[in-house]
């Protein structure tokens, strides 16, 4: 149907459980439909506890575009409320849900893309080298040359990997992702079997889709970098 409504994904083992996690046999999501009959799908895998009006927003965008858009609630499974951060196996089965979820739906794995901010861009990354999707977009993916806690590889180690194109964002001046981690990236990337394309923004210290509002030159590289978003699923999801 289509408009935003939430429902839930069926988890395909329930049975991780740590300190700080809540056992669930399905992960909460939010779907974004669109109006016409969808050309495919898009997990949209996001750092924040909260659906902040700017990824709703992005997620809006890319339902215009033709995708089902879903974002499973990371958080869900995490009590502790000092842990601001999602990354390990729970994760990568959260996306599992959401692609189920997709296929369930008649969606074809070649026509799934998946989306990740922060370190669960770095997820998308390994999801893109792990599982027969369409597409990968990274934006400020950190784990480039060191694996973040609970990554068993670095991304340049499994970047002849992937499997579906990916693309990455980068801020040139993010600490997170130093300029020369992103060349290592880039030319361990383009060793891969598929398509690849790593950009960066000069002078952008993180997050290529949420810069200062207030400077019209970073808000010129937004409208870029979630044009470019657009383009890639665009050009790879078929």
């Amino acid at each position: 149907m289509p408009g935003t409504y939430d429902d839930v994904a069926p988890l395909r083992s329930a049975d991780a459980e740590t300190v700080t996690l809540v056992r669930r046999t399905a992960v909460p999501i939010t779907v974004v439909e669109p109006e016409r009959v969808a050309r495919g799908g898009i997990v949209v895998l996001h750092e924040s506890r909260d659906f902040p009006p700017q990824l709703l927003e992005l997620m809006r965008a890319l339902s215009l575009e033709g995708w089902i858009v879903i974002a499973p609630h990371l958080f869900d499974r995490i009590t502790d409320p000092q842990v601001h951060e999602v990354f390990g196996e729970e994760l990568f089965d959260d996306f599992d849900a959401g692609f189920d979820w997709l296929t369930g739906r008649g969606v074809f794995p070649d026509t799934i893309g998946v989306l990740g901010f922060d370190s669960a861009g770095t997820a998308a990354f390994l999801v893109a080298a792990t599982r027969p999707i369409g597409a990968a977009v990274s934006v400020s993916a950190p784990g480039i040359t060191e694996p973040l806690p609970d990554q068993h590889a670095a991304l340049v180690d499994v970047a002849a990997d992937l499997q579906a194109p990916w693309l990455g964002l980068f801020g040139a001046d993010d600490p997170a992702t130093p300029p020369e981690a992103i060349e290592r990236l880039r030319e361990a990337t383009a060793k891969a079997n598929v398509a690849s394309l790593t950009i960066t923004y000069p002078g952008l210290s993180h997050r290529a889709d949420r810069p200062d509002p207030d400077d019209e030159a970073a808000a010129a590289i937004r409208i870029e970098s979630q044009t470019r978003i657009y383009d890639w699923f665009d050009s790879n999801l078929r």
